[in-house]
């Protein structure tokens, strides 16, 4: 730190040194820092602060830095604390004094939340792409098994026959909220905020419209004090991936329990499931459980930054520098995650046979024949006491309901006729043929419109 301790006498404490140190893990950022300095470097030459000239060796003396990162020779000294200063005190080795000029006009406090919101737009970019490719493998799964049926849950018990195209299509629902909400934080995020000093604002000409328009900003920040401070966009990006991975989660629960010898109505690929030490009969869905254990992660992440930012005061705080590691994995975990389970769904077979004979055990249609009866005129509140006291007389009798004979049906309702057995999983289904039901015709239309939300994707612009 002794490059910044100017009116102080004596240096700063190794332990210290060791505790405020931040390029461990700030330095994913050097992109971003380098691209915000030679955008700043070639504003100040604009603006007449430096000259052209300057501007040149700087900007060399920038993008040779870069190169030097990036072939894994460059040397992170914890003493430099941060990224930022990294990359100034190495460029001020490679160009003399005139390296110093890059800093003038702005503070550390900007150039961070510069890094970080052109960091941001780049994860925002990247986990939509990912979200898209994770929506298309449902789809192909559904396109595949249009025609299978499967009981639909409510509270874990069989409810009703669905597609199961119609199920996975569900999760292809939840996708584009989280992407839309990915966007609108983007929309956020797309803040350029050079310009806003440490907390102030900066004594100089400067340009922030050439700045917005050289780092690909549709829009300036307009508060010095809030610039600095702001990390809404942090946490709403984090917010939207804590959504994002609950909807993941709830879908490795499913499949956690459709690969089970309980359900067994799909065979995960072995390349996404692992064995055992001891069973040799073992083939656990180990993906699919990490997904679940990992949201818990990122539900942590969100938390512990609303904790950090709930009570500091206007405007930059030391403790700010507490958003990148948590920010990072939260990335990197829900990345990672959005691969894998592509992956997963990708390769898993629907077992439809077990599906469907899942869906033929129980008392299932019990809605369909109130349906049924009210379509005879019976009012439902009616029917459904009929229906339920015939499901009770059934289960007495360990019958289904196709093998009641019309006789015993007419106990419990004289509008019961022989048509009554024409009811089954297919017509369930086929009657539910409204917008967002599961008819087959309904789910076709549905699939149409997935497939025409994916092919109109265009990658959100970082």
């Amino acid at each position: 730190m002794s490059h910044i301790r100017g009116r102080f006498h004596k240096a700063a404490d190794k332990s210290v040194t060791e505790y405020t140190a931040s390029i461990s893990f700030d330095r994913r950022l050097y992109r971003h820092d380098i691209a915000g300095s030679i955008a700043h470097a070639k504003m100040l030459a604009k603006q007449g602060i430096i000259s052209d000239k300057e501007a040149e060796t700087i900007i060399n003396g920038l993008a040779a830095i870069r190169e030097e990162i990036e072939q894994g020779k460059f040397q992170f000294k914890p003493e430099l604390e941060d990224i930022h200063m990294s990359i100034e005190a190495r460029l001020r080795e490679k160009v003399g004094e005139v390296g110093g000029k890059l800093h003038t006009a702005r503070s550390r406090n900007d150039q961070v939340a510069l890094d970080l919101r052109l960091f941001t737009k780049e994860a925002i970019s990247e986990t939509i792409v990912k979200l898209k490719e994770f929506q298309q493998a449902l789809i192909s799964l559904a396109e595949v098994n249009k025609g299978v049926i499967m009981p639909g849950y409510t509270h874990l018990q069989p409810a009703q026959p669905v597609l199961l195209a119609h199920h996975l299509l569900a999760y292809f629902e939840m996708l584009q909220r989280d992407i839309d909400r990915f966007n609108d934080c983007l929309r956020r995020t797309d803040v350029m905020p050079l310009g806003s000093g440490a907390v102030a604002g900066v004594a100089y000409n400067i340009d922030r419209d050439f700045l917005a328009r050289e780092l690909g900003f549709g829009q300036i920040s307009q508060n010095s004090i809030d610039t600095v401070s702001d990390r809404d966009f942090v946490l709403e990006y984090e917010a939207a991936a804590s959504l994002c991975m609950m909807h993941l989660s709830r879908l490795a629960e499913e499949i956690i329990l459709w690969s089970s010898a309980e359900f067994n109505f799909i065979e995960l690929d072995e390349a996404y499931t692992t064995g055992s030490s001891i069973m040799p009969q073992k083939k656990n869905p180990d993906v699919a459980e990490l997904v679940r254990g990992k949201t818990g992660r990122v539900y942590g992440r969100l938390m512990a930054w609303l904790v950090t930012m709930k009570a500091l005061p206007l405007s930059y705080n030391r403790d700010m520098q507490e958003d990148k590691e948590g920010f990072f994995d939260t990335v990197d975990t829900l990345l990672s995650t959005l691969e894998v389970f592509t992956g997963m769904v990708k390769t898993l077979r629907v077992k439809a046979e077990n599906t469907e004979q899942a869906a033929r055990q129980g008392y299932i249609l019990a809605t369909d024949l109130a349906d049924y009866l009210v379509k005879k005129g019976e009012a439902f509140r009616t029917a459904h006491n009929i229906v339920a006291r015939l499901v009770s007389y059934a289960m007495e009798k360990g019958k289904s309901f196709s093998e009641l004979s019309p006789g015993e049906y007419k106990e419990f309702s004289p509008l019961f006729g022989e048509d009554v057995y024409s009811i089954s999983l297919e017509s369930s289904v086929a009657a539910r043929d409204v917008i967002g039901g599961t008819a087959p015709k309904r789910v076709a239309e549905a699939l149409s419109r997935a497939k025409k939300i994916i092919s109109s994707f265009k990658n959100p612009s970082p």
